[in-house]
């Protein structure tokens, strides 16, 4: 079936054969067809056509791109390799990079930055993470374990803790400064334990002081004494159930003695995994909301600024956090061991 634009270009053919001039032609046909079928400049460049011997009536292939590409197709190779810039896919398809863009946008895909990882997983260590949070699920589901865990993890907390920040100004208003902090910069170690019901014990070393695995021994011990305190049912009747990470000072040989000494059950946390650790997906990222923009002179300053800290969050606030475990578990475990989002 012959489109309206070949129609109109026989027609002009025919007269051209029978001798009619071209603006008698572009008379007529507007006559017919309307006065918007043809211009009078096509009817001319079609007579110029037909002198020079070329009575093709269909239009050339363009050199130009196509414009139409297989939506089903392109989703496809995204789905092979989502990476592909729309550069790469523009020269794939044989399309302008704004037809790619557009037709992505129709197929709902948004150009995302991959998020940072803490660490390039193995697939033993995925299968680790996998594995272990499978039990811990089992675990939390036949003991409902929540109440019983004590958690512990350390912190480097700046003394110096401003940042840049943006101020709106007149044309021409020089901008505001702020010192560039030093490379060396004076920070302390902290080192917090935590339950549903609050902050057990934290304390601070001194400036540029780390963590040992003898002190970490002897601070278990005093984290017993404030259990005892303020937990006793957890000591006398329940059971602690312990989790930290695999730290150095975390795995030696005096400190697994001391947790035996203490009786308490060692919760298992997979290598690699602070997405399921408590204070680092929860408590500390509330705490360095917390301490921006501050500026401590001393260790005091700093525990005074923790207390304040600690003390504004309520026993809610601290339960949320751990009570946020199994969802993670479960996440772990859908992510077949991966990070998830």
């Amino acid at each position: 079936m012959l489109s309206e634009k070949v129609k109109i270009r026989v027609a002009i053919f025919y007269e051209f054969k029978l001798g009619t001039k071209a603006p008698v032609v572009f008379d007529k046909l507007c006559k017919v067809f309307g006065p918007n079928c043809v211009t009078d400049r096509t009817v001319r460049n079609l007579y110029s056509k037909f002198r020079s011997g070329d009575f093709n009536l269909e239009d050339k292939p363009r050199s130009g791109r196509p414009r139409d590409i297989d939506l089903e197709l392109l989703d496809q190779v995204i789905s092979e390799d989502p990476t592909k810039t729309c550069s790469s896919l523009a020269i794939e398809f044989e399309v302008n990079k704004e037809t790619i863009r557009k037709c992505l946008h129709k197929l709902g895909k948004k150009w995302r930055l991959s998020k940072w990882v803490p660490y390039e997983l193995t697939e033993s260590q995925k299968l680790n993470r996998l594995t272990t949070c499978s039990c811990l699920l089992s675990k939390h589901e036949n003991e409902g374990i929540l109440s019983r865990i004590v958690t512990c993890d350390e912190k480097w907390i700046m003394l110096d803790n401003r940042k840049r920040s943006h101020a709106w100004l007149e044309p021409g208003e020089p901008s505001t400064s702020t010192p560039k902090p030093s490379i060396h910069a004076p920070k302390v170690m902290l080192s917090v334990w935590w339950s549903c019901q609050g902050i057990i014990y934290y304390e601070l070393l001194d400036v540029g002081k780390t963590i040992n695995a003898q002190h970490y021994a002897d601070q278990l011990q005093k984290v017993q004494d404030q259990l005892i305190l303020k937990a006793p049912s957890l000591i006398n009747r329940k059971g602690v159930i312990y989790l930290h990470d695999n730290a150095r000072p975390h795995v030696a040989k005096i400190v697994r003695d001391k947790i035996k000494e203490l009786k308490w059950e060692i919760l298992p946390h997979p290598p690699y995994s602070p997405d399921i650790a408590p204070s680092d997906y929860y408590l500390f990222l509330s705490l360095s909301n917390f301490l921006q923009e501050k500026k401590f002179k001393s260790n005091s300053e700093v525990k005074n600024a923790l207390d304040s800290f600690f003390g504004s969050k309520n026993q809610d606030f601290y339960r949320k956090g751990i009570e946020k475990l199994p969802e993670l578990w479960r996440k772990v475990v859908e992510s077949n061991g991966n990070y998830f989002d």
